[in-house]
């Protein structure tokens, strides 16, 4: 039956290849079931309604992943957009959740017509093949920088961000909260990257579990000291089971009224979810594809109008459900990492966030420095990929050396895109290589700079 939902065979993979690259996806991207609830309840909502939806909403759209697009990407609840709903709109703009979930109802059907229109599939195909490389590296960066910070190894500083101290630290006796968490993570980089060179199949899922019984063993010798209150949880499980929480509260709470009361005011929500989602999912799809080596040698994707379709789908259903943009996750490279090429890895993904409806507690007390190793070793893999640039070609060259830092240093994807994609058609321009660019290129480099001045 896998093979002839799936493509095993023709896609050289296997059951158990794919199975065990749906759990590394799910593994790395499961702090989503604590961090979305926490942020969303912010505006208001229930925090376990928005549990529940979030784990079925990501479940429905990586099944529609699978099915319509046979692709191993993962989608969720995005971050960044989850804050731009519960702090901006509910928060600054002080209007109510239901206003908030009604942009985000919108931006998935208009990404839905976009989608079946072929918009965003010739968004995707314009993007020069350079800049795609260079979007695939500037994940690696910016997916290793989010590693490190969850490890706690890179921490605010003096100079925007700076490194942890452990002398510091057992002076100021946080050594047994930070400073060890942090020590376990690098310990599970090199754990991780190990199993990596011996070439051991599920090298992330077990440096993760590795990691995750250091720590244990660490909490039950002492050298590990839970303070919740500073953010620091046990890591011991003290329940498995839980029943999941009721949406009732927040499904199809909508307020369609709004719109006409305050047009401008919603045009300016859909239009920044729309922006913002664009563009990360459009990157992430970008990354994860070219290192799965699934772009062909154009840069284009086989596929990618079900993959946006999926994803426009998830943030849809999800807004019906109560929760914010559902997008494609960039942990998906986790799983990819582990030779993950197919649907298959979705579904499994899916079938994993509907599991952790019921196991809750098991799955929430998986700590960030158990996953930060696999996010760093991904960062490297994906980093790899620096070497199909042409250096010599300056044009080229400099819009992607653009698009890579600015993805780390501005903490966005899509930041990282708009970046690349302006600088790349200035130096086109500048140097007479117009022939190089499309008409659609043109477009999207005014629309970037409009972007920055008008949202």
């Amino acid at each position: 039956m896998f093979e002839k939902v799936f493509k095993l065979h023709e896609n050289q993979t296997t059951v158990k290849t794919e199975i065990m690259a749906g759990v590394t996806t799910f593994m790395t991207i499961v702090y989503i079931l604590t961090v979305n609830p926490s942020i969303l309840s912010a505006s208001g909502m229930d925090a376990g309604a928005v549990l529940t939806a979030t784990a079925v909403a990501s479940a429905i759209a990586c099944f529609a992943m699978a099915l319509m697009a046979n692709k191993p990407f993962a989608l969720s609840a995005g971050l960044g957009l989850n804050a731009y709903f519960a702090y901006t709109i509910c928060g600054q703009m002080g209007y109510d959740w239901p206003v908030a979930l009604t942009a985000v109802l919108f931006e998935g059907i208009i990404f839905i017509v976009l989608s079946l229109t072929n918009a965003r599939e010739a968004i995707f195909n314009a993007i020069p093949k350079p800049i795609k490389i260079a979007v695939s590296v500037g994940i690696g960066f910016f997916i290793t920088f989010i590693g490190l910070q969850n490890a706690g190894v890179i921490v605010d500083g003096a100079t925007l961000v700076g490194q942890f101290s452990p002398k510091a630290m057992i002076a100021d006796g946080t050594f047994s909260t930070a400073g060890i968490t942090a020590i376990l993570a690098l310990v599970g980089v090199i754990i991780t990257a190990y199993l990596l060179i011996r070439g051991v199949k599920g090298y992330m899922l077990f440096g993760m579990l590795a990691t995750w019984a250091l720590g244990i063993i660490c909490q039950l010798v002492g050298l590990y000291q839970p303070n919740p209150e500073a953010g620091f949880y046990s890591v011991i499980p003290t329940a498995i089971f839980s029943m999941p929480a009721s949406m009732a509260s927040t499904f199809v709470k909508f307020d369609f009224g709004f719109i006409t009361a305050h047009t401008a005011d919603f045009i300016v929500m859909c239009f920044s979810f729309l922006f913002v989602d664009m563009f990360d999912t459009l990157g992430t799809v970008i990354g994860c594809a070219a290192k799965a080596d699934m772009l062909d040698e154009d840069g284009s994707l086989d596929g990618i109008k079900e993959v946006l379709l999926a994803d426009a789908i998830g943030t849809t259903v999800g807004a019906c459900l109560g929760t914010s943009t559902i997008t494609t996750f960039v942990e998906s490279s986790s799983g990819i990492s582990e030779g993950g090429r197919t649907g298959l890895v979705a579904a499994t993904t899916g079938v994993l966030f509907l599991v952790a409806l019921f196991l809750t507690p098991l799955f929430l007390t998986i700590p960030s420095f158990a996953t930060a190793p696999a996010l760093i070793v991904v960062g490297f893999l994906m980093m790899q990929q620096v070497t199909k640039i042409d250096w010599e070609d300056l044009t080229d060259a400099i819009p992607c050396f653009v698009a890579i830092t600015m993805m780390g240093f501005a903490y966005s994807i899509s930041d990282g895109i708009s970046f690349g994609i302006i600088t790349y058609v200035i130096q086109h321009i500048l140097t007479g290589k117009t022939k190089d660019l499309s008409p659609l290129m043109y477009i999207l480099a005014v629309l970037f700079v409009l972007k920055y001045f008008l949202i």
